[in-house]
């Protein structure tokens, strides 16, 4: 994955824009909408999803396993932005305790057990009353299906990369312990469409 940011990072591509995502947009709204000021973004990337969050004074932190996402991310947001390096089944990184979490396009790319365990720890690290919000990969689909099946609504691509697909009974069985509020589909792009996936802590 890092040979793929150092391709983007030589040739200062950025693969999807410098815009956050609708369901980061979204979720900017609604965190704002509950005062929350201290979030944590497991998964940072290069920090397109992080931008309206800092653009309007929140604390982010960030947690990315790519080098050089993180030097991009630097480029494009300054270098004074907190992302801890390394692989978020190493999670806590911090002993902060945090009003939101996003996570985009980053837990179906998880094994079972590993998805549990960032569920666990995301949770571990929310205070009471805090949200957060997961994005991650429907059935609706058009790449369901495609490539080796290797399990249950899980599939391997060409490339090599592991897909679990969720539908509601899946988002039921993983979510609900951890406070599930609902989930609904978001359109990122005609091709693109994710569930936006929200719990709360009590």
């Amino acid at each position: 994955m890092d040979e793929f940011w150092k391709e983007a990072f030589k040739n200062k591509q950025i693969m999807w824009g410098e815009q956050p995502t609708i369901s980061a947009s979204e979720t900017f709204e609604h965190f704002k909408s509950l005062g929350f000021q201290k979030i944590l973004i497991p998964g940072f990337g290069y920090g397109r999803n992080a931008k309206p969050f800092l653009d309007s004074g929140f604390e982010v932190t960030g947690i990315e396993i790519s080098k050089t996402a993180i030097e991009l991310a630097y480029q494009l947001l300054g270098n004074e932005i907190k992302v801890f390096h390394g692989s978020i089944s190493d999670m806590p990184f911090d002993q902060d305790i945090y009003d939101g979490i996003f996570c985009h396009a980053l837990i179906h790319l998880l094994k079972s057990n590993e998805r549990k365990q960032l569920l666990t720890n995301c949770n571990a690290q929310l205070k009471s009353g805090g949200v957060m919000v997961f994005t991650a990969i429907t059935k609706h689909a058009s790449t369901y299906g495609v490539g080796e099946k290797l399990g249950k609504d899980l599939f391997k691509t060409k490339d090599g990369v592991e897909l679990f697909f969720y539908d509601e009974e899946s988002i039921k069985e993983e979510f609900e312990p951890f406070g599930l509020v609902e989930a609904t589909i978001v359109e990122e792009s005609p091709a693109t469409k994710f569930w936006k996936i929200m719990c709360r802590k009590t």
